[in-house]
């Protein structure tokens, strides 16, 4: 027979919560008496918490004895059934950049309306500037048995790193997303120890109407690359040689690849 005992009973409430409680075991011999009683009437969950360990604290006398049951939050490698994880940062990134989204003032006699917002000319060449843009880079950590990771499964995700998603993804249009690729352990050698692979991506978003000097109505997916070519022009309001935008390329620069290969559902 056991029994709760209601006094001794303590928690802890953190990222990894727990408790003990001490139970009472009665007409039990000897320890592997105590053990077998334990492990078949000490409940397997106590709010949530699964049974870690059973400790037998005391003997009380000759049949009856008291324990010490542990319960705590299991981690990713000890559940059944892991729930996935996600992270995620905006740190962003940086390009480089040739043109302005706008000049918003020019000053001095050499000051010329048809460099078309082209940064840094010095006369000859058109410099440009790193600036900083919108990056969202997210992991997500999932966990497969043994049997769904193979050398095949591990060829698709090297394969895929370094492209793009070819459809919608995670709520991002297709050309957004960039598989930066994926970090993979497994725990233990028990047969059915899983594997924990994490998943790197970053996304860059899409646009649209974009103008470049005069050049309008340009569209660039976000990992696709944008170039301008200049051309060199006579400013004849300022007695002066410029240069000036003559044609924008969007160039496609990474593979794209159906994300749903990858094991994320």
């Amino acid at each position: 027979m056991v029994e709760e005992l209601f006094q001794g009973r303590t928690e802890t409430v953190s990222d990894r919560p727990s408790a003990e409680i001490p139970f009472v075991v009665r007409e039990a011999a000897d320890e592997a008496e105590v053990k077998a009683a334990a492990l078949a009437d000490t409940p397997l969950l106590y709010a949530g918490l699964p049974r870690k360990s059973i400790e037998i604290a005391e003997r009380i006398n000759a049949v009856t004895w008291k324990i010490v049951v542990r319960y705590e939050k299991a981690e990713h490698a000890e559940q059944e059934n892991p729930e996935p994880v996600f992270s995620f940062d905006t740190s962003g990134g940086t390009q480089h950049i040739t043109q302005s989204l706008q000049t918003r003032a020019r000053y001095g006699p050499q000051a010329s309306e048809l460099l078309g917002g082209a940064i840094g000319f010095d006369g000859e060449q058109v410099a440009g500037v790193d600036i900083a843009v919108p990056v969202y880079n997210f992991a997500e950590t999932r966990f497969f048995s043994p049997g769904a990771v193979d050398n095949a499964f591990l060829g698709v995700i090297f394969r895929a790193t370094g492209s793009v998603n070819f459809d919608a993804f995670r709520g991002f249009l297709a050309g957004e997303v960039l598989f930066l690729g994926a970090s993979g352990s497994r725990r233990g050698t028990d047969p059915d120890d899983l594997w924990e692979i994490t998943y790197k991506f970053a996304a860059s978003p899409n646009r649209e109407n974009l103008q470049v000097g005069s050049i309008a109505g340009i569209a660039k997916k976000g990992w696709d690359y944008l170039w301008v070519q200049y051309a060199a022009d006579v400013d004849d309001g300022v007695q002066a040689l410029i240069k000036k935008p003559v044609a924008v390329y969007v160039e496609r620069v990474y593979p794209e690849t159906e994300f749903a290969l990858l094991g994320l559902g």
